[in-house]
């Protein structure tokens, strides 16, 4: 669940560009639109909640979402996506409220490069926020990092290194040809298995780990020979569109099957239109059902593949854009 578009960052596979078409504020769902639909979901099965955005923490009173969802008995897992520029300020409320675990994006442990990558100072800010989810036990902590080749291939070491310092698990993530990664290029790709190579050299032999538990999870996870775990997701190279369960709403009701979609179903014209939840449940479960999205497969197949989207196409539709779909 998106619960806004807005970014304090720029990070260059998703925002690169220097304006935006933005969704209206009117057609923002409200946090009880939200938890309504969450609720909806949950009778057909739903019982994990991701909160992305944009940036999550920058949606005044997040915490409340929080507590609206946690209320519902069905779901036992919510979990949020952030930057973690905000996070050391908020998460105490945040865990209050009932959130279960935290997902922090940073690409680089270097400063400098964060400030060239990212167009923000806040290096500090995120560290401190990743330092505090961890003293308040919210559960295992993960850190997105997407590699990309000449910008941070040399630190695949050491963000496994300042992950585990942490006492968070890394997911390494290949850079994917999505939404507003308008400079995407496959020469840029660092594949799982180039991944895989330059941790071994440095660690030793690896082990993939296998847990039936998670078998639609888009990372696969491994082991280090002293038991330390890491996950990559290699949608670039090796799609996982057949196991995959996910979906997706926007901050403005959009539900899509696939982050490579082009079109979904507007839940909230139906929920602003007085439609009953019994209703908005059939129409959820029959746009499941009737689901053929295989993106990243089709992507895969293709010659001569280059980014999804250029800057005119984004701007026509800015439900294409990642920070809006909460990629």
């Amino acid at each position: 669940m998106s619960v806004t578009d807005r970014c304090n960052l720029r990070c260059r596979y998703c925002m690169p560009e220097e304006e935006y078409v933005w969704l209206p504020r009117s057609s923002i769902l409200s946090f009880e639109e939200i938890a309504r639909l969450v609720e909806v979901f949950s009778t057909l099965g739903v019982d994990k909640v991701r909160l992305t955005g944009g940036e999550p923490l920058l949606r005044h009173d997040l915490s409340h979402l929080i507590e609206l969802i946690a209320a519902n008995e069905r779901i036992r897992d919510i979990a949020l996506t952030t930057n973690g520029v905000l996070l050391a300020r908020q998460v105490d409320a945040l865990k209050a409220a009932g959130l279960s675990r935290v997902t922090v994006s940073l690409d680089t442990t270097r400063p400098d490069r964060f400030q060239a990558f990212n167009r923000s100072a806040k290096f500090a800010s995120v560290t401190e926020g990743i330092a505090r989810a961890c003293s308040v036990g919210l559960g295992k902590l993960k850190i997105n990092s997407v590699v990309i080749r000449g910008f941070n291939d040399d630190e695949l070491v050491d963000l496994l290194e300042f992950a585990g310092e942490h006492g968070a698990e890394l997911r390494y993530i290949e850079y994917m040809d999505v939404g507003g990664a308008t400079g995407w290029s496959m020469d840029q790709v660092v594949s799982r298995d180039e991944i895989l190579e330059t941790l071994s050299a440095c660690y030793g032999e690896i082990a993939p780990l296998i847990d039936q538990n998670s078998a639609s999870a888009p990372a696969q996870r491994f082991s280090l020979p002293d038991g330390r775990t890491f996950g990559i997701v290699a949608s670039t190279t090796l799609p996982f569109c057949r196991s995959c369960d996910r979906s997706r709403v926007t901050a403005d009701g959009m539900f899509y099957m696939c982050l490579y979609s082009d079109t979904g179903l507007d839940l909230r014209e139906l929920v602003r239109s007085s439609a009953s939840d019994e209703e908005l449940a059939a129409q959820i479960a029959n746009a499941w059902r009737g689901r053929t999205d295989r993106g990243a497969e089709e992507r895969a197949s293709m010659r001569g593949r280059g980014a999804l989207y250029q800057v005119e196409g984004l701007r026509s539709d800015p439900h294409r854009e990642m920070h809006t779909r909460g990629g």
